[in-house]
């Protein structure tokens, strides 16, 4: 039988050992309470972003996950955070791209600095996780695996920071989360 949790685990403390926790503060400015987040994401890297876009509710921010019904218009003074480890996904990069152009600030999460997505960015945040292309941090798992688990990794220490920043406690958080279970 072969053992892969140890790989996994070193794989995992290997990226996050290079996500420059700066790039989170700079994103910081960008997510404020007073203003509406957007968030977009594809296949799975969409998993983890909608992740993101949940706790951001849980503490106290407006949000919205692009692709659901209820998601409103994009307006100028938005915030755009996009994920994509690759940073080229075309639908993603796209939407960027309208959103930008309706003057919106934009939050990347990527494994490629010098990626489409990343020069789109007022703000990068680079997660080095390996994805489909073969970029980041090489890996055993499959596909984009590793930049998955490391980007929702660096998302929840980004919502760390913002409830320390925003002075929100856990009590308050979850009094935010679904009651009807």
């Amino acid at each position: 039988m072969t053992t892969v949790l140890p790989d996994i685990m070193h794989e995992i403390n290997t990226v996050m050992a290079l996500v420059d926790e700066k790039q989170l503060d700079q994103a910081m400015p960008f997510l404020t309470k007073d203003k509406r987040i957007f968030v977009i994401g594809a296949g799975r890297s969409g998993f983890q972003a909608k992740g993101f876009a949940m706790r951001l509710m849980h503490i106290g921010y407006t949000d919205y996950v692009m692709g659901e019904t209820i998601t409103p218009s994009i307006q100028k003074g938005d915030t755009w955070v996009a994920v994509s480890g690759s940073g080229t996904t075309k639908t993603i990069v796209a939407d960027t791209e309208a959103a930008k152009k309706l003057g919106l600030n934009v939050v990347a999460f990527t494994s490629d600095p010098e990626s489409p997505l990343a020069k789109l960015a007022d703000a990068v945040v680079v997660v080095p996780g390996a994805t489909k292309t073969g970029a980041g941090v090489e890996s055993i798992q499959l596909l984009s695996t590793l930049f998955d688990q490391t980007v929702h990794i660096t998302l929840d220490a980004l919502c760390l920071k913002l409830a320390k920043r925003d002075d929100t406690s856990n009590a308050a958080a979850l009094h935010a989360h679904v009651n009807v279970e």
